[in-house]
């Protein structure tokens, strides 16, 4: 089993800016894909970014390209999402998750094996 804990989420000024951790635990491979999701309320859960683990594969929603960036700590066996120039639209409930088998970064929620149980990032205007 593989457990996620995300940590770092609350209230913001449009403009600000945020970072997310998720922590991994339990058992893991080195060929993992993280992504992080995010869910607004009455809509569908939506990919955000996501990272091979091992290697400095990335991938972005157009949604968020040049404002957020996904990185990873491997002695720490942490994932992070690093959030600027923040907008009231970006305002969900964010989630972790991860894929065992790398067929490439994934987008869609279906492909991926675990979840963390979400963190609220809220942005005023």
């Amino acid at each position: 089993q593989v457990q996620l804990v995300e940590s770092g989420g609350g209230l913001v000024q449009a403009g600000g800016s945020l970072r997310l951790s998720c922590a991994v635990s339990g058992r893991t491979f080195s060929n993992y894909v993280m992504g992080w999701f995010r869910q607004a309320p009455g809509k569908e859960r939506e990919f955000v970014a996501g990272i091979r683990w091992s290697g400095s594969i990335t991938s972005y929603a157009d949604s968020v390209k040049g404002r957020f960036t996904i990185s990873r700590e491997n002695a720490k066996n942490t994932v992070y999402l690093q959030m600027n120039s923040l907008k009231p639209e970006d305002t969900a409930v964010y989630y972790c998750a991860a894929r065992i088998l790398y067929v490439g970064i994934v987008t869609r929620p279906r492909e991926y094996d675990y979840w963390g149980q979400g963190t609220q990032v809220t942005v005023s205007s």
